[in-house]
């Protein structure tokens, strides 16, 4: 079968979900829940995607989320990728934790943020794992609902707009229209997205076809608002500069830092770094994969690499 096509452009909106390799439990504790929680808002800070709807299964997860960048790849390849080195070190495991790559989804939000958030929101009552949405503590329901307060790297305006804004009777609409569909044993709006992975009208889907698939460029859709300057990513010299600044050009650290940085937020394939610091590709992957490992056993140099990113990957 073919791989997907990944559709990418500044404020597009994506239903992304990925499951465990071979069915295994991606979430074993509330820890590792919680450790989730932060990679997405890590996610939010870095790559600025906003968090519209999600639940954490046991052995898969859903996110409805915008790109305001057009960068969902690099957004998915850190999440994935920081929160699988930290599970397969707290539970002594190795080898690829979620299977393959991520499913993504390109959805006309105008005409399915409300369908697929209750879809979202539904699935630990259609798994048996809950009677009702708000009694699962791992989905953002509650904060729809006003049960609890949604957290910064959250945004439930979206989907609560088509119940009348942010009031008690839009947060009273929204909780009836997902009971509502309790009962219902179907896939819901999934079987519905076209083969190519677009959820949306005849008219929006001729239109993402045309514009964007058929000349091979990213191109930004008019129709669509355009909030925030697309950023261009910081080179292999600047990284390595300001890494060198923040850990000092002999720091045993430095470089491992760089590449990892280099390839992890930034973007630049294994070639590209293997080709910059005149190391062979094998090597630069696994001074990542090892760094990654430092990360996730020291705090400080956790911070540190933060500070480094935020440094890098500041907006004007």
């Amino acid at each position: 079968m073919a791989r997907q096509l990944r559709i990418e452009f500044p404020g597009a909106f994506y239903h992304v979900y990925s499951r465990g390799n071979q069915k295994q439990v991606v979430f074993i504790d509330d820890a590792d829940r919680y450790y989730f929680l932060k990679c997405l808002d890590e996610a939010h800070k870095r790559f600025d995607c906003i968090i519209h709807a999600l639940c954490l299964m046991t052995n898969h997860y859903h996110l409805f989320l915008k790109t305001r960048r057009g960068n969902l790849s690099r957004i998915m390849q850190f999440i994935n990728t920081t929160y699988s080195v930290y599970f397969n070190l707290k539970h002594k495991k190795c080898g690829h934790l979620f299977q393959g790559r991520y499913k993504a989804i390109l959805v006309e939000a105008e005409a399915y943020a409300c369908e697929l958030a209750r879809y979202i929101h539904l699935n630990p009552v259609r798994a048996g794992i809950a009677a009702r949405p708000e009694d699962s503590g791992w989905s953002n329901y509650r904060e729809y609902v006003g049960l609890a307060p949604p957290r910064p790297w959250m945004e439930t305006s979206v989907v609560l707009a088509s119940f009348g804004g942010m009031t008690p009777a839009s947060r009273s609409g929204y909780a009836h229209f997902v009971l509502s569909a309790i009962s219902d044993k179907s896939s819901g709006v999934l079987p519905e997205a076209d083969p190519v992975g677009i959820l949306g009208s005849k008219e929006f889907v001729d239109r993402v076809k045309k514009e964007i698939l058929m000349s091979g460029l990213p191109r930004v859709d008019r129709d669509l608002p355009q909030l925030d300057k697309l950023k261009r990513d910081p080179n292999l010299e600047a990284i390595c500069a300001i890494t060198e600044s923040f850990l000092g050009s002999r720091s045993r650290f430095s470089k491992k830092a760089a590449i990892f940085i280099s390839h992890r937020n930034a973007g630049h394939t294994l070639k590209s770094i293997s080709d910059f610091y005149q190391m062979s590709v094998s090597g630069v992957s696994a001074c990542y994969r090892k760094f990654g490992e430092e990360l996730a056993r020291n705090e400080t140099m956790s911070r540190t690499i933060e500070e480094i990113e935020r440094k890098l990957f500041e907006v004007d």
